[in-house]
């Protein structure tokens, strides 16, 4: 379940190699002609630089510089890295040696950040994210960098740590990034910056920052990022914390309802509620109702749950669409026909079961029964009347009972009724009940 939010590899590769806003450094030229005048390099900088920043402003004509960048891009051994990057080096006339010469003569601000854009470039060139870091850092550093490129380079110095492995410092600069406002084009900023602080052993920082974005949309009305919720998600489950993960997971299916989303919410919610048998089968059939059931396992749980001896209609359902969609075979279900055989007068009962439970002798567990059976046949206003019924008695099991009131509200389209029978349950049930709510509250505000 946790690699389901992991950075996608591709799309942080492009992160990587994305370019600069052309406003966070001036190049040599334009230091002179267009920016302020405090804009200038040392005499002895300027020098030393020039040559470098010809080479590099003469890589994308230069064949042999392409030709060794795309070696090196497409590396993956630590010695074919290293042969790239120094047949790189040589298309270029051993800038490595030219660039570590003028960092030593860089001593003006303006200088370190002319620096930091040479080394950043050829780092990228040479496909090294340590050195795109170090040259993204030296720009920060020099104080210089313009205020509406700085979130973009805080953003690329954390995107670069994190390739490095050095996810401490990773969280650090995508942090200060995000706290400016800063959002890149391909919305990895949050995933990137949760994951971070996951791998550096801080996952509650990352729950903090995206619950604070969460409050802020729910306060303004507004609809809560998907990226957020998915990020909160993840900080909860790797903490293995039931309700915030039982709470993320119900808002991720409420505001973007679909099998793949239902199938996310349902499974984090049933690996760590640890729930019996019969509470497991309400989230079952959440499952099936929402299309998130998608392999084997989900099947054989659910039929391990539900009981063919008393609901074997149910049963035999669940049994034919396994097999109609062959994740089931006939050896999975040997007691088909057994099942089969008893829904004809199962349900031949059912009017006198209703007609038993509306008695006033009728205790509360056998009304609730009443209902269930109604409740496993679909008919789900019959079962709305008996659950209400059986609220009513002394001794019921009022989670149990609300809960099923609520999901028999649910699909018959009841949202408002349904998310206020589902908000009374507690106790171990109140996970299965709080997905039911996001269930009906999704059928009554479809997802944008």
């Amino acid at each position: 379940m946790a690699r389901k939010f992991l950075i996608s590899r591709i799309a942080l590769a492009v992160a990587m190699t994305g370019g600069i806003a052309a406003a966070a450094a001036p190049t040599m030229v334009a230091a002179k002609e267009k920016a302020p005048a405090k804009a200038t390099f040392s005499k002895e900088y300027a020098a030393v630089a020039a040559p470098v920043d010809k080479a590099i402003a003469d890589s994308k004509a230069n064949a042999a510089v392409q030709a060794a960048s795309q070696k090196a891009q497409a590396a993956k051994t630590d010695a074919e890295k290293a042969a790239a990057k120094a047949e790189v080096d040589a298309a270029m006339g051993g800038v490595l040696a030219q660039l570590q010469t003028a960092e030593a003569q860089a001593t003006q601000p303006f200088d370190k950040l002319k620096q930091g854009e040479m080394t950043r470039n050829v780092g990228v060139l040479m496909n090294d994210p340590a050195m795109q870091h170090k040259g993204l850092v030296m720009m920060l550093d020099s104080g210089q960098t313009s205020p509406e490129s700085l979130g973009q380079i805080q953003y690329l110095a954390g995107v670069t740590a994190y390739q490095s492995g050095k996810y401490d410092v990773a969280a650090r600069y995508l942090q200060q990034s995000f706290d400016g406002g800063y959002r890149d084009t391909q919305n990895m900023i949050q995933p990137l910056l949760a994951d971070s602080y996951k791998r550096s052993n801080n996952p509650q920082a990352a729950l903090a920052m995206v619950q604070k974005e969460l409050e802020a949309a729910k306060a303004s009305g507004a609809k809560p990022s998907e990226t957020s919720i998915r990020s909160a998600l993840q900080a909860s489950y790797d903490a293995k914390q039931l309700a915030p993960s039982t709470e993320y997971a119900a808002m991720l299916a409420q505001y973007y309802p679909s099998p793949a989303s239902w199938n996310i919410s349902t499974s984090i919610v049933r690996q760590l509620a640890s729930l019996q048998n019969a509470e497991n089968l309400d989230l079952m059939r959440l499952m099936n109702v929402t299309g998130a059931m998608k392999d084997k396992r989900d099947y054989l749980e659910y039929l391990q749950n539900v009981d063919p001896r008393a609901f074997p209609g149910e049963a035999v359902k669940i049994m034919d669409q396994g097999l109609a969609k062959n994740l089931l075979t006939q050896a999975d279900v040997p007691d088909r026909g057994n099942s089969a055989g008893r829904v004809a007068a199962d349900k031949a009962s059912l009017p006198a079961t209703e007609r038993d439970a509306l008695k006033p002798a009728a205790t509360a567990a056998q009304v609730t029964g009443a209902g269930d059976v109604f409740l496993s046949y679909e008919d789900y206003p019959k079962a709305e009347t008996l659950y209400k019924a059986a609220l009513a008695k002394s001794g019921v099991d009022a989670n149990k009972a609300n809960l099923r009131l609520g999901m028999a509200q649910a699909m018959q389209g009841k949202a408002a009724d349904a998310q206020a029978t589902l908000a009374k349950v507690t106790g171990t049930r109140a996970p299965v009940a709080k997905l039911w709510a996001a269930y009906a509250a999704s059928k009554a505000t479809p997802a944008s």
